[in-house]
């Protein structure tokens, strides 16, 4: 499928991507809120889905405006956070507000962007010195460590794109500043790293398995055999799993440049 096709999958069980998508670490955002210039932040959030990197922005007092291509997670992240003000809409064709915000944050979605226009249209909201932060998620090697060995024959049977290698090391995720220095519209980008784990049974990882594009994409026949093999492997492991996650901050201070 492509990427138009699946980014618009996760709309399609706003309740289930709610209940199952972890947050964020929250040594995340005491080191965002160290490179602003402000301690009361006017934030543009692009791909907000129903607001697990939202709410920690709300609670700190920030004044969070989001951009939600989903109608329907934009409408579970308006109930679970009413005070933000959330429009449903393409980032890549939105009409752009005035350069008014001090942070453009985009959580686990900036890769759904358009890469031709992405870096250049978030340059084009924020006001001098402004900050564009995007944050990945990154399924690293760790926690369970022979299931996701193990797990590996399940995507190879009833996949056709199932990465091969097993996952990566959390220090062989590179720190890829290409895109955002090659736009010439902001300085050095920072990095920042933070490794955590989650503890799932498995009816829980199946959910979470069920909100990825990747999955959602597989036929019910496909999909329902990997969840067989892969409940059998958790229950095999004492009924939990242990996954490891790399979330990795990369954040950038506009120039401020004019932009024709």
């Amino acid at each position: 499928m492509s990427r138009e096709q699946l980014r618009q999958t996760f709309t399609e069980d706003a309740d289930l991507y709610d209940k199952v998508r972890p947050t964020y670490p929250s040594d995340l955002y005491d080191d965002l809120a160290g490179l602003l210039s402000t301690e009361a932040p006017k934030v543009l959030e692009i791909g907000l889905g129903t607001g697990q990197a939202t709410r920690p922005m709300v609670e700190r007092g920030w004044s969070v405006s989001a951009v939600e291509l989903g109608a329907e997670l934009a409408e579970v992240a308006r109930r679970n956070l009413p005070s933000v003000d959330v429009t449903v809409a393409d980032f890549d064709t939105w009409e752009l507000p005035e350069p008014s915000f001090d942070l453009v944050l985009s959580a686990t979605a900036f890769h759904w962007l358009d890469p031709e226009t992405r870096v250049r249209r978030c340059a084009q909201v924020l006001r001098p010195g402004g900050v564009l932060a995007v944050v990945s998620t990154h399924h690293v090697a760790g926690g369970s460590v022979q299931f996701f060995v193990d797990v590996q024959r399940c995507y190879d049977r009833f996949t056709d794109d199932a990465e091969k290698g097993g996952l990566p090391a959390a220090s062989a995720v590179p720190e890829d500043s290409a895109e955002v220095d090659a736009s010439g519209l902001f300085g050095p980008v920072t990095f920042r790293r933070y490794e955590w784990e989650v503890v799932y049974s498995a009816p829980q990882y199946l959910d979470l398995l069920s909100s990825y594009s990747g999955h959602r994409a597989l036929t019910v026949e496909r999909r329902d055999g990997l969840y067989e093999c892969v409940r059998a492997l958790i229950d095999a492991s004492g009924g939990t799993i242990t996954k490891r996650y790399l979330t990795q901050l990369s954040a950038a201070v506009s120039l401020n440049q004019p932009l024709a």
